[in-house]
């Protein structure tokens, strides 16, 4: 079982990919067009063309995770616009907002709660 905690960081690659990519093809892309290391334990959110699924991988220090989330009807209706860079950070609360096709844009989330020091 994959469990998004809120110290995971969670990276969403801007530009659909081509969805025959499995572990290695993803990991591939993102060492060489995100720039990123799949083994530093980020999450790496991939949507497909269509806008109708997504993919997600993750190193656990052990292994790979992919997993994969096709919606049975529409598309996402949330995804972040191109910009200079190629992946657009995420909370791991939005990300999971995003699995149940939200619109980031119009969610009102809490604000994060820190105990202060001192």
């Amino acid at each position: 079982m994959l469990t998004l905690t809120p110290q995971m960081r969670v990276f969403v690659a801007i530009e659909p990919i081509d969805f025959r990519n499995g572990i290695d093809g993803l990991a591939g892309i993102c060492r060489n067009r995100l720039g990123s290391d799949p083994f530093t334990g980020g999450v790496y959110v991939f949507r497909n063309r269509g806008g109708t699924s997504l993919k997600i991988l993750v190193y656990d220090g052990q292994g790979f995770w992919l997993c994969q989330k096709r919606l049975s009807s529409g598309r996402f209706v949330w995804w972040p616009k191109g910009g200079a860079a190629p992946l657009h950070a995420l909370e791991s609360r939005q990300l999971q907002l995003l699995l149940w096709n939200g619109d980031l844009e119009r969610a009102s989330l809490g604000a994060l709660w820190r105990r202060l020091e001192g």
